[in-house]
Formats: structure tokens, C-alpha cells, sequence
């Protein structure tokens, strides 16, 4: 299957990239062409939701502009100024009779300036330097090259990397873009397309998993408990696509490939079967995933893996890879979001007030939204994501349905006894970089000197007495992600 890698480059250099990209087989290239900074983040953002690529190659400003829109799982190329590069363009420089001039730089680091001007035999003092920050304006750069070429009464001469300093500057002082060569461009082409080769034949790795019924005190049937495990894990979804099998009076097999074992226990973080083994069938279950070049040595992995698990005393699993690699343990439920975002993004503090709550809320909702990748979310576990009670939950998804930020997905029946459960699929980022979600008027939210308002509202947001407990005892509690 073809690779598919998205470009994001300004107008100007798309030339130079198509050049550089000639050579590479095998891979669809998307591109997008900015004409303005300002233009990056949108134009991402519909790349992004509209199109599945494999791998993204751009550069410092457009990664700055849209890294919070890209998903976790997607491989990523930034390219940088090489010192191939300044070296080109200093010899260009040349060309123009301007090589013993005093040149302002931007963008490249002091490193590689200090490193081209020594192959080069340039003097260094008559070389300044403004390497890349991303708080950094088009604008302030332009001040600092307007500023040297005033300092050396206008005999020195410009190099940026930036398209939007070039324009700034075009006309105004002796100029050259550093562009960065084909031969740049085309080595980040093709080590970002190896990563993503990597990354799939890694994920089509034979693997295979162990779960063992665990022995307990008292009169516990293991001939029962095993078929009871076996209906579960041939009743889970996500095993639809695994071969299971008994492996012996207390254990199954299940053999897959790498890639469906990553989406069982959450890229190797829990392993929600034990979790449901236990509530549902009341046996404690240990877990092994191994993962080796063999069928026979993955089994021979996921046996140490068990044992190993089963000696922790509670339902844990464990991974050992034929590497040397040992993940564990991996706890029976997906572990609660304890980090929220203290720099939120922009329009969160507003629908935030529209919903009626607090911006950290609205942010760690947005985190798990990402988290499940277009999944829908019942209350009861989405209660169980944020820390907080089964009904905060449930009162969290009335006021989010209110303000059209979740829709009914239909219903999932966990256990054989019960009534099922509705299920939720949030719209917490498409309400951000949409139009303002009308929803809740200032009047209707809880207001502050409302008796008993900042209570719910801290239930809501997931703030109980015990969480608070916990920071003051572990301060790692406290932080941002």
C-alpha cells in the first residue's frame, strides 16, 4: 500500500520540494501551500480532517503553528537549516562580491554558524547570528537584521530562512534566502518514509498473549473459570480479528499481530480484560504479551510475561519483547487523567464560561477526546477517566448534550445482567475550531455566591477531597501536559 505524506511549505519553495521529492517511489504526496504564517494553522487543520496521510514533513514555523492539531500516533519530519545549507548560500554570497561583508543570519544556531565560518575561513566577529525561537515574530527578525545593517553603516548583507523576513526585507538591504538545498530536503523525505515502513512492518510483528486464571484461596472451579474466560475474550470486540484458543486448564491463548495487542491494553499502559474479568466473572486474571521473531518464541515470551504478572498478587499483565524490552506492569483499567492544561488553547476559556464550567474541565475533556480517537465514551467511564463519581459523570454528559458538545452514539451492554449503556462521542475540539457553541447563557450557569455552586462545580470538574488529599501527599499530581 502506498505511503501518503502531507508537505506543508510556502508557495515560494514548493518548486524546490517537488524537485527533492522526485526521487522517492512508492509515496503520494499531499501538499500544502501557505502564502501567510497566519494561513498555516487553518489550512493544517483541513488537511488533517479530510485527508489520511501517513507522515507530515514541514518546517520549525508551520510544525510551532499546528503541533497541538497533529495526532500522537502520526510521524512527523521537521526539517532544519543544515550547515550544507549556509555553506551554499554563503558561496552565493560570494559570488555577488559580498563574501568579506558583515552578514546578519537568521534561523540557523550558533553551532553550525560557528562551524561553517571555520571551513570557510570567515571571521566570525563580522558574523551575527539570531538563531530560531518560535515566540519570535517575521517582524522582530526584520528589526534585528534592520538594526545590524544600520550598525555596520550599511555594508553588510542579509541571510534568512524565514519567507516571511524575506519579504519584509525584500528591496530594503542586500539580501539572500537560505533556503535549504534539494539534497536536504530529499534525505528528510526519505528517513521519514523509512520511519513510517518501520513502524507498520513493527506493528505486523507475530505476537501473542496469555491469560491465565490466577489461583486463589478457596473453592474456585478453574475448569469454569477458564470457559468463562474464553466466552469473554471471544465476546470482546477487539479481539474480533485474534485467533483464540485453550492453552490448559487455566489459560487461553491468543495469538494476533503487535499492532491489535497496542489497541487492547492502550499502547501497553492497562489491560481493561482483567478489569472486566473480575467484576463480571469474579476471577483474578494475569496477563503475558510477548513479541519475538517466531510463533514459538512469542509463546515462550507471553509464559515469562504471565508468570511474571502472577506474581504481582492483583491483575496485571506484563510485555516482554525479544529485544530485551519488559512493560509492566499494566494496570487492569485505564489509568484516570491526572494532568490538565494550565496554558489552554485559545476560544477554551470562552465556551468554557458558555458551558458553565471550569477551562481545566473543558481541557482534560478535550484530552480524552484525543485519547479516543473518534470513539464513543459511556458516563461511566468517561467518570472513571476524569476521577470522578458515576453521577458527576452523568450530570458532566446532561450538561455537555445541553451545549451540543456530545451526541447518542447508540448503547453497549458490558455485562450480562443490567440495563446497557448509552454511549457518547464528544465534540470538544470541533466546537473549538469551529463557531462559538451556543449553549448555556451566564444566567443559567451556577452562580459564584450561589450556595453550594462552587461544591457541584468542583464535583464536576473532578476536584473531590480525596484528589485534593493526593496532591498535597504527591506533588507530581500537580502539573500540565
Amino acid at each position: 500500500m502506498s505511503l501518503v505524506i502531507a508537505v506543508v511549505v510556502h508557495s515560494s519553495r514548493r518548486a524546490l520540494f517537488e524537485e527533492a521529492a522526485r526521487t522517492l517511489s512508492g509515496v503520494s504526496l499531499r501538499w500544502v501551500s501557505y502564502e501567510h504564517e497566519d494561513d498555516i494553522r487553518r489550512q493544517a487543520a483541513d488537511l488533517l480532517s479530510d485527508t489520511h496521510i501517513d507522515g507530515l514533513l514541514l518546517g520549525p514555523v508551520p510544525y510551532a503553528a499546528c503541533r497541538d492539531l497533529l495526532p500522537v500516533d502520526l510521524r512527523v519530519a521537521v526539517t532544519r537549516s543544515s550547515a550544507l545549507d549556509l555553506a551554499m548560500t554563503l558561496y552565493r554570497a560570494m559570488a555577488k562580491g559580498w563574501g568579506q561583508n558583515p552578514v546578519s543570519i537568521d534561523t540557523f544556531d550558533n553551532d553550525t554558524v560557528d562551524e561553517v565560518a571555520r571551513a570557510l575561513g570567515l571571521d566570525r566577529d563580522r558574523i551575527d547570528c539570531l538563531p530560531y525561537c518560535r515566540e519570535q515574530r517575521s517582524e522582530e527578525i526584520a528589526g534585528f537584521h534592520r538594526r545590524y545593517h544600520r550598525k555596520s553603516a550599511g555594508n553588510s548583507y542579509v541571510i534568512s530562512a524565514r519567507s516571511a523576513v524575506v519579504r519584509r526585507l525584500q528591496g530594503t538591504v542586500p539580501l539572500l534566502n537560505g533556503m535549504p538545498v534539494p539534497s536536504t530536503i530529499r534525505a528528510e523525505l526519505h528517513e521519514l518514509a523509512l520511519r513510517i515502513e518501520s513502524t507498520r512492518a513493527s506493528a505486523m510483528r507475530f505476537a501473542a498473549g496469555i491469560f491465565s486464571v490466577s489461583e486463589q484461596e478457596g473453592a474456585t472451579n478453574l475448569e469454569r473459570a477458564r470457559v468463562g474466560l474464553m466466552n469473554l475474550l471471544v465476546n470482546t470486540p477487539e479481539f474480533a480479528e485474534a485467533w483464540v484458543e485453550n492453552r490448559d486448564r487455566r489459560g487461553v491463548f491468543v495469538f494476533a499481530h503487535k499492532a491489535l495487542f497496542e489497541r487492547v491494553t492502550n499502547n501497553w499502559v492497562s489491560v481493561p480484560t482483567l478489569d472486566e474479568a473480575e467484576n463480571a466473572l469474579g476471577i483474578r486474571v494475569a496477563a503475558g504479551f510477548g513479541v519475538g521473531a517466531s510463533a514459538r518464541n512469542c509463546v515462550l515470551l507471553a509464559e515469562r510475561a504471565a508468570a511474571r504478572a502472577e506474581r504481582e498478587g492483583t491483575p496485571a499483565g506484563y510485555l516482554i519483547e525479544d529485544n530485551g524490552l519488559i512493560i509492566g506492569p499494566m494496570t487492569p483499567a485505564r489509568p484516570t487523567l491526572a494532568f490538565s492544561y494550565r496554558g489552554h488553547r485559545e476560544g477554551v476559556e470562552a465556551l468554557a464560561a458558555n458551558v458553565g464550567l471550569s477551562a481545566t474541565t473543558l481541557s482534560r475533556l478535550a484530552a480524552l477526546e484525543v485519547s479516543l480517537d473518534g470513539r464513543a465514551i459511556s458516563p461511566g467511564d468517561l467518570a472513571e477517566s476524569l476521577g470522578i463519581t458515576d453521577p458527576s459523570g452523568r450530570r458532566l454528559i446532561r450538561k455537555l448534550s445541553a451545549c451540543g458538545l456530545v451526541t447518542a452514539e447508540g448503547s453497549a451492554q458490558n455485562h450480562a445482567r443490567g440495563r446497557p449503556s448509552r454511549l457518547y462521542r464528544l465534540h470538544i475540539d470541533e466546537s473549538l475550531s469551529g463557531p462559538p457553541t451556543s449553549g448555556l447563557t451566564s444566567t443559567e450557569a451556577p452562580a459564584r455566591n450561589e450556595p453550594g455552586a462552587s461544591a457541584r462545580g468542583r464535583e464536576d470538574a473532578g476536584y473531590r477531597p480525596a484528589n485534593r488529599r493526593a496532591e498535597r501527599d504527591n506533588p507530581t499530581l500537580k502539573g500540565t501536559t
